[in-house]
């Protein structure tokens, strides 16, 4: 089919995970029964697409051949262009389906995430901003019929979050919101400030997929977990138990602390969460690199030019600066309302893919 690359690879793909999927032997691993069900279904939908797209090119040549037979009359000539019409517009839609379809999935789409979010520069302004952001998120899980678990936080003086992580579970979290990582720029007027200067501060996000233990295989002699009493901001006590939880993971010299539980089982429980899924994240990217050798990290410095995200309060408009959105309902996303904003990421991110898909294609299609 013209404009699509070859689907034999799919279909063979398919037949294998079917008869895989008829072995007695094979609901005995229900790790791998999910991740083999996911792939058959992803394959199923790409090949009901494209021979949805075969039919509407089959009924496109069939109504102009009738078109071109002498011997059609008029008035089915008429019908037959009129067919022509709407399947044009149809196959064109099927096909851009079939693209995005055929993308590589992502295979932690289906993951809950963890997420961190970090005052960068701008002092007490930062660390308030930063609990913007996790309201923002908060919300936004709200709404979707997400649970939010909050996993550790390092509360400011000002009454922000010096640092705060939390998981959301559900589903699809990770494919909704891992374009949010990277660093969030604020442009507002601070409440200390008296001549109303608009001041501009930075936050950094990270959006790590949830490890499960077999993903990462920790080896108790690489960690080095201390315990201690936790304390809030100026000092203040928490609670009067050495609960908090701290984590070195001796091969990189990652830091993991938890102190947000009484319990210190539960925090040290949430650490090792927490470390799990930023090793994960470090492998995904290395397997990344060796594909895009200059591909940015995530969270960067927190330095006011490295953005991704401006939030200017005085204007009301949000501006995304990867795919130039732009959006003057600042106090509904900072309410929850993100769902345009990450569909908007989804749909730029499948593009540029879809781009690389084609020439890809092309390339192999030259060289055969």
């Amino acid at each position: 089919m013209e404009g699509i690359p070859s689907i034999e690879s799919f279909r063979k793909r398919h037949q294998e995970l079917t008869t895989e999927m008829s072995d007695p032997d094979f609901f005995s691993d229900q790790r791998r029964v999910a991740a083999i069900s996911r792939e058959h279904q992803w394959l199923t939908g790409i090949i009901g697409l494209y021979e949805q797209a075969e039919k509407t090119e089959q009924d496109l040549v069939d109504n102009q051949d009738l078109i071109d037979d002498s011997d059609t009359d008029e008035e089915l000539k008429e019908m037959a262009q009129e067919e022509i019409a709407a399947l044009e517009p149809k196959l064109l839609e099927l096909k851009d389906k079939i693209l995005v379809a055929m993308l590589p999935q992502d295979e932690s789409d289906h993951r809950n995430i963890i997420m961190e979010i970090r005052a960068g520069a701008g002092g007490d302004e930062a660390s308030l901003f930063a609990g913007v952001l996790f309201r923002m998120y908060s919300r936004f899980a709200e709404q979707r019929g997400w649970r939010l678990e909050q996993m550790g936080s390092n509360l400011s003086e000002a009454g922000g979050y010096k640092e705060i992580s939390f998981m959301i579970s559900g589903d699809e979290v990770y494919k909704t919101l891992k374009f949010e990582s990277g660093v969030h720029r604020v442009q507002r007027i601070p409440v200390t400030e008296t001549n109303g200067r608009i001041h501009t501060s930075t936050s950094t996000v990270a959006v790590l997929p949830e490890a499960e233990e077999v993903d990462v295989v920790l080896d108790p002699n690489d960690l080095e977990i201390t315990v201690c009493r936790a304390s809030g901001p100026g000092g203040q006590g928490v609670n009067t138990t050495d609960s908090a939880v701290q984590i070195l993971y001796k091969p990189t010299g990652m830091i993991v602390q938890c102190a947000d539980e009484r319990s210190q089982l539960k925090n040290k429980a949430r650490a090792l969460k927490v470390l799990r899924s930023r090793l994960l994240q470090h492998k995904q990217d290395e397997e990344r690199l060796k594909y895009a050798e200059h591909r940015r990290g995530q969270i960067g410095t927190g330095d006011r030019s490295e953005r991704i995200r401006t939030y200017n309060f005085p204007q009301s408009r949000l501006t995304d600066h990867r795919i130039g959105y732009s959006s003057h309902n600042l106090e509904g996303i900072i309410g929850g309302e993100l769902l345009e904003l990450t569909e908007s990421l989804q749909i730029a991110d499948n593009k540029s893919k879809v781009e690389a898909l084609m020439k890809e294609s092309n390339e192999v299609q030259t060289a055969g």
